[in-house]
């Protein structure tokens, strides 16, 4: 579904993306994960046409996105749930997921798909009539992933979608992104928590200093030594 080539980016004058090449097949869960300024979001901003390469090949369903603006991608049907949420707070729960379907015209499908965010986030349908800014960040945070379902997606980019949130959330988060996916909808999700991640995904990277520095099946890379010891926190030698 989605190729990236020998990509090169740079941001602020940095060289963030280092000639990363990447797949995601169609109907996977893939995950890129690595520490805070590894250029995992950058990568993301790039495929959603937020930031343009010096050079390399980004492939979506055989279509350059190179050639493509911004409003063009979400239509071919990427969407990305931001990091740090982004909702807005002046906007009820409803106004909100109503703009996540904003490139749609199909009124009976964008109600059903309504109500299907609805049943994955009964919270949310509790307070449909909040603002946004009124809820708590683990609401805000589901209000984001509804937000973005409601553009009925092929493809659902993920950015941190457990960055700040108390453990109990996060396992909530984790537990509907592998709902999500087992929907049918192919992610690829960035996420510094390397556990989690890896833990429901078909496929892993690792991405160090704007770079690709190891690749495999999630399970594998759970148990790689030097995964464990650089991003979950253990000690391989206890």
């Amino acid at each position: 579904m989605l190729e990236i080539k020998d990509l090169e980016v740079y941001y602020d004058g940095i060289h963030a993306i280092k000639g990363v090449s990447l797949t995601v097949p169609q109907g996977t869960l893939v995950t890129l994960v690595g520490a805070n300024g590894a250029g995992k979001s950058t990568l993301l901003r790039t495929i959603c046409g937020l930031k343009k390469p010096s050079s390399g090949r980004l492939l979506y369903e055989g279509h350059n996105l190179l050639d493509m603006g911004v409003t063009q991608i979400v239509k071919a049907g990427i969407t990305m749930v931001p990091e740090g949420r982004q909702i807005f707070p002046d906007l009820t729960v409803i106004e909100n997921l109503h703009l996540g379907a904003y490139s749609r015209t199909d009124q009976d499908e964008i109600a059903r798909d309504r109500e299907r965010v609805f049943n994955l986030f009964p919270r949310l349908k509790e307070r449909a009539a909040q603002k946004g800014g009124t809820l708590s960040g683990g609401e805000q945070q589901m209000l984001a992933i509804a937000r973005g379902l409601m553009a009925k997606p092929s493809l659902l980019l993920m950015d941190e979608p457990s960055l700040g949130l108390a453990p109990i959330l996060v396992e909530e988060v984790f537990r509907v992104i592998s709902e999500i996916h087992s929907e049918g909808v192919t992610v690829l999700l960035i996420e510094q928590n390397a556990q989690a991640a890896l833990a429901i995904a078909d496929y892993g990277y690792v991405m160090e200093s704007g770079t690709i520095v190891l690749q495999g099946n999630g399970a594998d890379l759970l148990n790689d030594e030097a995964v464990r010891r650089a991003y979950l926190g253990q000690d391989v030698t206890a």
